[in-house]
């Protein structure tokens, strides 16, 4: 039987241990043991944080396995990179790591290829002074280097307020730093993709929305996006264009990126994984039949991505629950029959209207059409 390590336990990626059981794999996982549901369903579960790369190293050469993988977790496909280096394993050179995980190095990559993105800067708290931004054009946003999931994001409209963003930005950034750069106006979007053996392949293209100023939490998805054919290929040469900037080899991608109301597009950022929110795990396969997280397991052990479509749907979406409306939007929604549920987290209630970044919202539920 094949072994797959898998890093992380959580809920996102308890969808891939599911998966790799399903299609024959015998399930190695890693994670900081705390009660998360893929310490039970793993064929094994190690109690190692996901940060201990040369622990999992070491594990992972007893085990002798065959692949590892991750999805939704910028900090885990660090370590996916580097094991998988280290024992031949198809992956992501761990010399773009920094490249792929960190906004303020992306951003310096874009700038040096000709990509286009706003302007920016990097700060510490202590370097900070107003004259930094001479230049600069208002709004801007302020955000930890390198965090995901909305964590203490800002959009300031004047001076007014940097600098205290800048300390919680920092506060939150595991290298305690700050990017600063001009707002992009438009239409949020992202692009799935899966990438093997350095040719780049589209998947779809989501459509996000935001609660908007100042902190722009996600409160739903859908696919298909809505954008035109025009849009979507000039948005598609563009994301292709920022992997081979960024060396994205052996893995999923999640393009961030804005369009304009003159229909121009402007990537905000990549990440070298699967989209989070269930995006990659559950709206691909739903809108398009493809088998997005098998293609991930598929690229960790050396083999070409399976391009073959089940059922799919005219759309599917995911909604946010952040707040008493939206919980009774959903009732209301689920009562009248109007929504075909196909997965519902449990609902913590005790988390309404109290909502400040990703992490916080009380529950979501998905439906298709």
């Amino acid at each position: 039987m094949k072994k797959l390590a898998i890093i992380g336990a959580n809920s996102f990626q308890n969808r891939l241990i599911l998966k790799a059981k399903k299609l024959g794999y015998e399930t190695h996982v890693f994670a900081w043991q705390c009660g998360d549901v893929g310490e039970k369903t793993a064929d094994f579960f190690y109690p190692i944080s996901i940060v201990e790369k040369d622990a999992i190293l070491e594990k992972c050469k007893e085990i002798k396995i065959d692949g590892i993988c991750s999805i939704a977790s910028d900090l885990a496909s660090i370590t996916v990179n580097y094991v998988a280096e280290k024992l031949g394993l198809p992956c992501n050179k761990t010399m773009y790591s920094s490249m792929q995980t960190n906004k303020y190095e992306m951003r310096t990559a874009f700038m040096n290829s000709g990509i286009p993105c706003p302007k920016f800067i990097s700060v510490k708290p202590e370097d900070y002074k107003d004259d930094l931004l001479k230049g600069f054009l208002f709004p801007v946003i302020v955000k930890p280097t390198d965090r995901s999931g909305s964590r203490n994001i800002m959009k300031l409209e004047s001076f007014d307020g940097i600098k205290e963003a800048v300390e919680a930005a920092c506060a939150t950034s595991f290298e305690h730093k700050a990017i600063i750069e001009e707002f992009l106006f438009g239409d949020e979007y992202s692009m799935e993709t899966i990438t093997y053996r350095g040719a780049h392949h589209y998947l779809a293209t989501t459509k996000k929305f935001t609660t908007g100023a100042p902190h722009f939490i996600e409160t739903g998805h859908i696919e298909p996006s809505g954008l035109s054919d025009e849009i979507n290929e000039k948005a598609k040469d563009m994301v292709f264009r920022a992997l081979d900037c960024l060396h994205v080899e052996n893995s999923a991608g999640h393009s961030e990126f804005k369009v304009d109301k003159d229909g121009n597009v402007r990537i905000i950022e990549i990440g070298a994984r699967m989209g989070g929110d269930c995006i990659g795990s559950d709206l691909v396969q739903l809108s398009t039949g493809y088998d997005f997280v098998k293609m991930v397991i598929d690229v960790a052990c050396g083999n070409a991505p399976d391009f073959a479509k089940g059922k799919s749907h005219k759309s599917a979406q995911i909604r946010f629950i952040l707040n008493k409306q939206d919980h009774e939007a959903y009732l209301e929604s689920k009562e009248s029959g109007k929504l075909n549920i196909v997965n519902e987290t449990d609902m913590d209630l005790s988390a309404l209207d109290k909502t400040t970044n990703s992490a916080d919202r009380a529950g979501y539920y998905i439906f298709v059409e």
